[in-house]
């Protein structure tokens, strides 16, 4: 039986409630058996419930964290959120991170459960709130790293710090001038910023080739862009709505693959 938008929309509003009542078994219990947690995108993904409560233990456990949601699309069976986390540490000091959530939701018996959780944002931003935050922020900075390798280990920690490994300025450049293109039906150009065997979907799920693509961003706005490992995401405004689009930009500066989630 599908869901519902509303079914899958509810699925994912559990987890800030769990989140603000600091509720492990219940944010632990959202996820599938098999779920992984990438967060930030580009990091080493945490796999299995016993790694999903070793990263909320780490990461949430600690701090105040609210969600500062500004839109959601539901496209097939994901959720993809486009927020600010707002993170309160353990010495007050609160960080402001843009962020983009991606929940792929699996139906398990009778209930909706989470199967990937993709953050989508950027580690060195939040590195630089913090130390921006004086005396504080380096506080906090020095309690997360006793708790970082007392919860995931020196393999854990390496891990996560792959989340530093970005397409950056440049990733950002290629793939928020290929949605340009496409708005303003430069098919060519398109073409052009695609690398061999280069994936299109528009919606999300549905493949396309250029020329179709292009037709359908006839006039989209690009709005916040994140650049999370390979991936660039962005806030788009298209005739449908609302939308986030999902870029992988592949060494070399050219697109491989770009994924529009549009409401259904």
């Amino acid at each position: 039986m599908s869901a519902t938008g509303s079914e899958l929309l509810a699925a994912v509003e559990a987890s800030p409630r769990a989140v603000a009542a600091h509720d492990r078994a219940a944010w632990v219990g959202l996820f599938t058996s098999g779920a992984q947690v990438e967060d930030p995108v580009g990091s080493r993904p945490h796999i299995g419930h016993a790694a999903i409560e070793r990263f909320y233990d780490t990461f949430i456990a600690p701090n105040g964290i609210a969600f500062r949601v500004e839109h959601d699309v539901v496209c097939g069976t994901t959720v993809f959120r486009d927020l600010v986390i707002e993170t309160t540490m353990s010495t007050g000091v609160t960080l402001r991170v843009p962020m983009h959530l991606r929940y792929d939701l699996e139906r398990v018996g009778d209930e909706l459960r989470i199967g990937a959780l993709h953050a989508h944002w950027e580690l060195p931003v939040m590195i630089v709130q913090l130390l921006s935050a004086g005396v504080r922020g380096l506080a906090a900075g020095l309690r997360l790293t006793p708790q970082l390798l007392g919860n995931q280990g020196i393999g854990g920690a390496l891990g996560f710090a792959r989340g530093f490994v970005r397409v950056g300025a440049a990733g950002k450049r290629a793939a928020i001038g290929l949605l340009e293109d496409a708005a303003r039906g430069e098919v060519e150009r398109v073409r052009a910023a695609l690398a061999p065997g280069a994936v299109l979907e528009w919606p999300a799920g549905i493949a396309v080739d250029p020329a179709a693509f292009v037709s359908q961003a006839a006039g989209t706005g690009v709005g916040k862009t994140i650049a999370a490992g390979r991936y660039v995401t962005a806030s788009v405004e298209t005739t449908a709505g609302h939308g986030i689009a999902e870029i992988v930009v592949a060494r070399g500066g050219l697109v491989s693959a770009v994924r529009v989630f549009v409401s259904d």
